[in-house]
Order: C-alpha cells, then structure tokens, then sequence
C-alpha cells in the first residue's frame, strides 16, 4: 500500500536523526583530531603554525563532510516526501 503523509513525515524524522548521527560522529572525530594535534605541538613534535594549518584542514573536511550529509538528507526528505 502507498505510504500515508504521517508515515512518511515519521520516515522524515527518522532520516533526519540518522544524519544527525553521522554528524555527532564526524565532529568527535574532529576533536579527536584536534586534541592529537594539540598533543603533538606540546610534545614539540610539530610547530604551532604546523597544527594550525592542520586544525584548519580538519575543520575544511569537516565542513565538507556536514555539507554532504545535509545535501544526502535534503535530497532524501524530497524523495520521501514526494507523492
């Protein structure tokens, strides 16, 4: 049987939660990452101007990364949404 409008904003929420997930996910990543590089500078393993540039490229493909999910949810919400 064809999905009612209810179950279908339900299918909504659901998708959504799920990309929210995914970007819980990304951002401990991140800070994982961060907190690393923030280690590796106060060892003296690598220069401040070398954990910032690389905290900068973190962030960069974090916010690819969020873009992406966003762009896959949006797309996703029209397709189930769509009569």
């Amino acid at each position: 049987p064809p999905l009612t409008e209810e179950r279908r904003k339900e299918l909504v929420k659901m998708v959504a939660n799920i990309c929210e997930e995914y970007k819980i996910g990304i951002r401990n990543i991140r800070r994982d990452s961060n907190d690393m590089l923030k280690s590796l500078k106060k060892d003296g393993d690598i220069s401040e101007d070398d954990a910032f540039r690389a905290q900068d490229q973190v962030q960069k493909i974090t916010d690819d990364f969020i873009a992406k999910i966003d762009e896959i949810y949006k797309e996703k919400e029209k397709e189930i949404l769509e009569f």
